[in-house]
């Protein structure tokens, strides 16, 4: 059996309500103990971890790996290895068109791949329509035998809400939770851009907050008569929290995340036509953004996601209208969590509360912390250190991020996987 002593660091776990410089012992993948050291313990390797911070392992909600399908994007062992550097330990991979995620045989392909890389965890999200097509129902009894920890449609449509509800039925007797990004399709009419004044200067088609709150309000209905559990992806605006405030005011089996680039960009990030700012949900306006800041300050919002979404260089150099949505976010998720500590927007237990253990609860892992007994998945963080995001140092395959020429306080030092160093820096 392997063991490490981490020596010094400042431990900030929240799921236990740590915040303190101790010592921490891990044999054989698990942690042993915190402070003392247990009898009879000899130690393979120690690290000095002096001005550092320990954090458990981050938990990433919403990663779009492309592969298989799309390589000319990304690839899994690239963007695993990314994630990795970016403390991030566990990822939950989404499905879409090009890979639907709808057969064991895809999903045993990505895990196959993803432990070749020997970097990032992979939590599979497997389809909730067959090939993700809205008109008929997956597998679902095989793809959680297969290891599904949860079902979505992602950024597709669902042909009718008698299939929706039978979906939702469905994954309920087997106990799989249902991730669901809040889209009324049809009244999309092939928006780009949040309906406002920005919009309307720049000519683009616009897309109403009724186009997220329509969808929401009608599964909470359904989510009322069902009883099915619900997870809300991707929310933009501040009717979306003011709903689901209220739906956890009634008990419902409800939660939600939020995008970390909706936590500080808007509308008006877009006008000079940047596609790098074209996102689905799109850019909302400053108070839609403050209501979700808000919605995280007071645990309304569960949890904050990369919504990790790489591109190749053509894919953002048509109009801004025919340009793909989405960002390459996996680098930016755990300094843009930071820097609402550093905003005064939340504390710092919160932050590392949204991407973590309760991220964990979500996907019902046991993940997220640092407790005695628990697998050690963690990151060894200095917040002395200068993060400069630039085309220079992005690691990931996808260069589509707005963040280019943002710096940040801090960096990623060390991540290690079950007490196994797998990336380390100084």
């Amino acid at each position: 059996m392997t063991s490490l002593h981490i020596k010094s660091a400042r431990l900030i776990d929240p799921a236990n309500q740590q915040d303190t410089v101790t010592d921490v012992y891990i044999n054989d993948g698990v942690v042993l103990a915190i402070g003392e050291a247990p009898a009879n313990y000899k130690n393979n390797k120690v690290i000095d971890a002096d001005g550092l911070w320990l954090l458990p392992g981050i938990v990433d909600l919403s990663v779009y790996l492309r592969e298989p399908g799309q390589e000319n994007k990304a690839t899994i062992q690239h963007e695993m290895n990314v994630a990795i550097r970016s403390g991030i330990t566990t990822v939950c991979a989404m499905p879409e068109p090009l890979s639907p995620i709808d057969s064991s045989a895809r999903i045993n392909l990505i895990n196959e791949k993803a432990q070749a890389a020997k970097a990032t965890q992979v939590e599979i999200i497997g389809a909730l329509m067959d090939g993700l097509k809205g008109e008929q129902l997956s597998n679902m009894g095989g793809l959680k035998k297969a290891g599904c920890v949860a079902v979505s449609q992602g950024l597709e449509p669902i042909h009718g809400l008698n299939l929706l509800r039978k979906s939702m039925e469905y994954a309920a007797t087997l106990d799989l939770k249902l991730f669901y990004q809040p889209i009324e399709h049809s009244l999309l009419a092939g928006g780009c851009a949040h309906e406002g004044a920005i919009a309307t200067r720049l000519g683009l088609p616009p897309i109403s907050t009724a186009v997220e709150t329509t969808a929401m309000a009608q599964m909470l209905m359904l989510v009322e008569e069902t009883n099915t559990s619900v997870h809300f992806c991707r929310l933009s605006c501040a009717k979306s929290v003011e709903l689901l405030k209220q739906a956890k005011a009634k008990g419902l089996p409800v939660t939600a995340d939020v995008a970390a680039h909706q936590l500080f960009l808007t509308e008006m990030d877009i006008s000079d036509f940047n596609t790098l700012c074209n996102t689905l949900p799109p850019l909302r306006s400053e108070r839609d953004r403050d209501a979700l800041r808000e919605g995280v300050a007071t645990g309304v919002i569960d949890a904050i996601c990369s919504d990790h979404q790489p591109h190749d260089i053509d894919a953002k150099l048509s109009p801004f209208q025919q340009s793909s949505t989405g960002i390459s976010a996996l680098e930016t998720l755990l300094p843009l969590t930071l820097r609402l500590v550093e905003e005064g927007v939340i504390s710092l237990q919160q932050a590392i509360s949204c991407v973590t253990h309760k991220s964990a609860a979500i996907i019902n892992k046991s993940k997220g912390s640092l407790a005695i007994g628990q697998v050690a998945d963690f990151v060894l963080f200095d917040p002395t250190q200068y993060l400069d995001i630039s085309l220079d140092t992005f690691q990931s395959k996808g260069k589509n991020s707005p963040f280019f020429g943002w710096n940040f306080n801090g960096r990623v030092v060390s991540t290690a996987i079950a007490g196994n160093i797998i990336f380390h820096q100084r």
